[in-house]
């Protein structure tokens, strides 16, 4: 799918990608679910991309939110930088260890609802305009809102494809 580059695209991509990662987390069975990842060093199942994916949503909705009170906020919260987010992003891991599977698909059904709605308040000039918004920097608030959506729902299904993937070989591996 194309980047999108109108509110309509961006949030039918955003919805459309948010139904595909739940029919491929759906097409498998409960245990194979919360399988661990055999491959990964720190979203170790999908409970973990779940998790992920909300805490995005967070630092996206905040952030619009901040801003848009005039309350001037960065995009990644102190002491975080584009740098240094991989951390950030452990940090978020180790925060929802305890956070159980049912959980964590609860908290990314609202935050994606709520990221969508907070997207349809925008025009599509507000949202695809270069540097329209001081807070945005040199780039559009759409490409941020496109990174913390589809893009990131396809991330999530790669590796969650991934881990399908190692689950029907490692079944293979054990019949034959």
């Amino acid at each position: 799918m194309a980047r999108p580059t109108t509110k309509t695209q961006l949030i039918a991509a955003g919805n459309e990608n948010f139904d595909k990662l739940f029919a491929l987390i759906n097409s498998m069975s409960a245990e194979e679910q919360e399988k661990t990842f055999s491959f990964e060093d720190r979203d170790r199942n999908i409970r973990d991309v779940l998790v992920h994916l909300y805490e995005w949503h967070q630092l996206l909705l905040k952030w619009v939110k901040m801003n848009l009170l005039g309350e001037k906020s960065n995009f990644l919260p102190e002491p975080y930088n584009w740098k240094t987010y991989p951390q950030m992003n452990v940090e978020f891991w180790k925060k929802h260890q305890a956070t159980p599977y049912s959980e964590a698909i609860s908290m990314l059904k609202k935050s994606h609802l709520d990221a969508m709605q907070m997207i349809d308040t925008f025009t599509n000039e507000q949202l695809f305009t270069n540097k329209l918004f001081s807070w945005t920097g040199t780039t559009s608030l759409g490409s941020y809102c496109v990174s913390a959506t589809s893009s990131h729902y396809e991330w999530a299904m790669k590796k969650i494809k991934n881990h399908k993937k190692t689950l029907t070989v490692n079944e293979y591996s054990k019949t034959n």
